[in-house]
C-alpha cells in the first residue's frame, strides 16, 4: 500500500533529502535492493534519533513540509513516527511501495508485560521483486537496524555490525502469528519489538504521535532520549548520561556536568543544533 498523494499535496524536495542523508550515487537512484538498503544506512548514520519536542512539551508535526523543515533542512532528528514517514516519502518518491505498520516495543520490559502499538514501522516492496523488505530508522536503541532486511523469518540477518532476526510467536488472539524482531546482544537473541501486517495510515499514526509525545505517563515526556548510530560508535544521551558503545560490546559512560554541556555535546557529537537559551528538563 503507498497512498499516492494528489496534485495539490506537497511533494518532497527529494534532491534535499539526498544531499540531507550525504547521498553520493545516482539522482535520483533506481528502486532495487541495492539502493533501500543504501539508502536505509544513509538515513539512519546521518539523521539523529531525538525527543527534544515533546519534552519540551509539544508533539512533533507529521506534515511533510515541517518534517522537511525539521529533519531535512535543519540540524535536527526525531522520533520513530517523524524518521519513518521521511523515510517512507523518500522511499515511495523513488518507486518503492510501502505499507506501515505499528509495533508494541519489547525491549526494557518486564516479561509479560503488554504495551501498546506504539512504535511505526515499514514494509516495503521493490518494483518487480517477490521479496519484501523491513525498513527502520526511528528505533532509538542500539538493536535498531543499519539496514533494511529481508522479511524472512528464522534467518541471521547480518546489518552492519549488527544482527538481527525475525522470529513467528502465536498471536495471543488467535489471529495471524505476531512477527518478533529480534538483536544479538552478548550471544542471546534479545526481543526489540513485536509486529503483525495490519496496515496503519497517516491518521493512525497522527493518533499515537499525539499520545507519545504528550500522555503524562509517557518516557518521552520526562526523560532526554538522543541516539546517534554509526558503523563503529553508537553515542546515546538519556538525561545527562552520555553512553559510547563500541561494536565488540564495550562502553564508555559519563555524566555532562549542566544544561550548558549537553547543548555542546548535542551539536558538536549528535549534531542538533539549538537556541543557546534553550533550557531541558534534565
Amino acid at each position: 500500500m503507498n497512498d499516492a498523494p494528489s496534485e495539490t499535496a506537497p511533494q518532497l524536495d527529494l534532491d534535499a533529502y539526498l544531499t540531507r542523508i550525504g547521498w553520493t550515487g545516482a539522482r535520483p537512484p533506481a528502486p532495487t535492493a541495492e539502493t533501500l538498503r543504501a539508502v536505509h544506512l544513509a538515513h539512519v548514520t546521518s539523521i539523529p534519533f531525538e525527543n527534544i519536542q515533546p519534552l519540551l512539551g509539544s508533539a512533533p508535526s507529521l506534515a511533510l513540509p515541517d518534517l522537511e523543515a525539521k529533519l531535512v533542512r535543519s540540524r535536527r532528528g526525531g522520533y520513530c513516527y517523524e524518521q519513518n514517514t521521511l523515510l517512507s516519502t523518500a522511499l515511495g518518491a523513488l518507486g518503492f511501495g510501502i505499507t506501515g505498520l505499528a509495533a508494541r516495543v519489547r525491549l526494557g520490559a518486564a516479561p509479560g508485560t503488554v504495551r501498546p502499538r506504539s512504535h511505526m514501522v515499514l514494509l516495503v516492496e521493490i518494483p518487480g521483486e517477490p521479496q519484501r523488505w523491513i525498513a527502520d530508522v526511528g528505533f532509538g536503541a542500539i538493536g535498531g537496524l543499519h539496514e533494511a532486511v529481508p522479511f524472512i523469518t528464522d534467518t541471521e540477518l547480518p546489518n552492519g555490525t549488527r544482527r538481527h532476526r525475525y522470529i513467528r510467536e502465536p498471536h495471543p488472539g488467535g489471529l495471524e502469528d505476531l512477527w518478533v524482531f529480534q538483536a544479538l546482544h552478548n550471544g542471546v537473541w534479545e526481543d526489540q519489538y513485536a509486529f503483525s501486517r495490519e496496515p496503519f495510515i497517516a491518521a493512525d499514526y497522527a493518533v499515537i504521535n499525539w499520545h507519545t509525545a504528550t500522555n503524562p505517563r509517557s518516557p518521552f515526556q520526562h526523560t532526554l532520549q538522543v541516539q546517534r548510530t554509526g558503523l563503529d560508535l553508537h553515542l546515546e544521551l538519556s538525561a545527562r548520561i552520555l553512553t559510547e558503545t563500541h561494536p565488540d560490546g564495550t562502553r564508555k559512560r559519563r555524566e555532562l556536568a549542566d544544561n550548558d554541556e549537553v547543548l555542546r555535546v548535542l551539536a558538536a557529537d549528535f549534531g542538533i543544533d539549538l537556541p543557546s537559551d534553550t533550557v531541558l528538563p534534565l
